[in-house]
């Protein structure tokens, strides 16, 4: 992993998996989706090179899942359930993966997420904005 600044220690819930990844952008590429998988996941990703991530623990413990086009992988912590990481659709060169994995780092720590219109995703050829929103989060 290179560029040491971005570089953080992450773990699912249970701590059966443990990885460190190096981020692409720092948190500057946090993002939510609009796609119906990530509408029920609800996570917050951030990207990172696929070789950004080296695994310390736990690697056989992930389980993969994939759906519609098959081209993003989403793996999971086959123990707790918690989501950790998925190779993107929208750039299969890089992972997004869950801020609520990184230490210290905790999704409502973002005033505002962009969100990514997965449901007209440009893979398909939709046209349009490729953003569809922006999430918000107020602590008041």
């Amino acid at each position: 992993m290179s560029k040491k600044s971005d570089a953080h220690k992450a773990a699912c819930h249970c701590g059966s998996v443990r990885f460190e990844v190096n981020l692409s952008d720092g948190l500057n590429t946090a993002r939510r989706c609009s796609c119906s998988f990530c509408r029920m996941r609800g996570a917050v990703a951030v990207s990172a090179a696929l070789d950004g991530i080296t695994f310390t623990k736990g690697e056989d413990t992930l389980t993969l899942y994939q759906f519609n086009t098959k081209t993003a992988k989403h793996y999971f912590c086959s123990v707790c359930g918690i989501y950790t990481h998925h190779q993107r659709r929208s750039n299969p060169n890089e992972f997004g993966v869950n801020v609520a994995c990184l230490e210290g780092v905790s999704p409502f720590d973002f005033a505002e997420i962009v969100v990514n219109n997965g449901v007209n995703h440009p893979s398909d050829g939709a046209s349009g904005s490729p953003i569809a929103g922006v999430l918000r989060f107020s602590d008041t």
